[in-house]
């Protein structure tokens, strides 16, 4: 079950505990050609409501290691991303405020390049750590990573993050403080944070946003705000989120996204990313 209280149970989950640990059971699951999927905190993941019927590695807790030198952060994949920024802040460091309030950890982050406020992690990354699905580990520096807005190479391959060093610079503590608290009250005017939902569902690409605007408001001017599916709606706060108002389906989320993506394409002649990953039961990718 996701951030979107969506989904069946997985049959299986496991959940490293070291850089060792994933290495040894990525090579074993590859041998033993077991299907298998990988998540973190599920914030933007939409499950099947009949569970996962695979084996479901978690990269959470248990690998969520940091260690601070100087103007350098080192954090293990698991680790949750505002706690991060926290520990940045307190060390009087400055360069992803940004992330302070994504309900995320810090592998899908370097994956997607998250970040907010039209900034990305891949911005302040120095090395990336990822294993491969034969147990190999590779090292990346920041341009072998190929960030792009809400992209990277870790897309297109079959490596999982497992850590990430990040170069920052030294800044007064409580400039930056205030940063983030100004961050995060704008999130609290703008999101449902109080209904279950898993972000943001459409990426804002460049291009679209400077000809149309950001998803948000394509939906909002669609009509979309407050249109519901079952149990599933687009918030009224925000046309890029759909939150679980009651008892929801993924197949009423996966409902709606269409309806807007169809919408959106009709409108704009141009189609619209969906940054939701929704898996079936197999841990198979449903196309949205």
């Amino acid at each position: 079950m996701s951030r979107w209280r969506i989904g069946g149970l997985a049959d299986v989950v496991v959940e490293p505990a070291s850089l060792e640990e994933l290495v040894k059971l990525r090579r074993w699951l590859n041998v033993q050609k077991l299907p298998h999927v990988f998540i973190g905190s599920t914030s933007n993941l939409l499950f099947s409501d009949r569970g996962l019927k695979v084996i479901c590695v978690r990269l959470g807790e248990r690998l969520a290691g940091y260690s601070v030198e100087g103007t350098r952060v080192s954090a293990e994949a698991g680790i949750w991303v505002p706690g991060l920024a926290r520990i940045v802040m307190k060390a009087g460091l400055t360069g992803i405020e940004h992330t302070c309030g994504i309900p995320g950890t810090l592998g899908g982050l370097v994956c997607m390049n998250g970040g907010s406020l039209r900034n990305g992690i891949g911005d302040v990354i120095d090395k990336v750590t990822s294993v491969a699905a034969d147990g190999s580990v590779k090292v990346r520096n920041r341009q072998q990573c190929a960030f792009s807005y809400r992209s990277s190479v870790f897309q297109t391959t079959d490596e999982v993050v497992a850590s990430a060093t990040v170069q920052l610079t030294p800044g007064e503590l409580s400039t930056i403080r205030r940063t983030m608290l100004r961050i995060l009250a704008q999130r609290r005017r703008k999101f449902p944070l109080k209904q279950p939902n898993c972000g943001s569902v459409f990426v804002s690409d460049p291009a679209m946003y400077d000809r149309f605007g950001p998803p948000g408001k394509i939906m909002e001017d669609l009509g979309f705000k407050g249109v519901a599916c079952g149990g599933a709606a687009v918030a009224e706060s925000h046309g890029n989120f759909i939150v679980n108002r009651h008892q929801a389906r993924a197949e009423d989320v996966l409902s709606l996204i269409r309806d807007m993506k169809q919408a959106a394409r009709d409108r704009t002649g141009e189609d619209l990313k969906v940054e939701t990953i929704a898996l079936d039961e197999f841990g198979q990718r449903i196309v949205i």
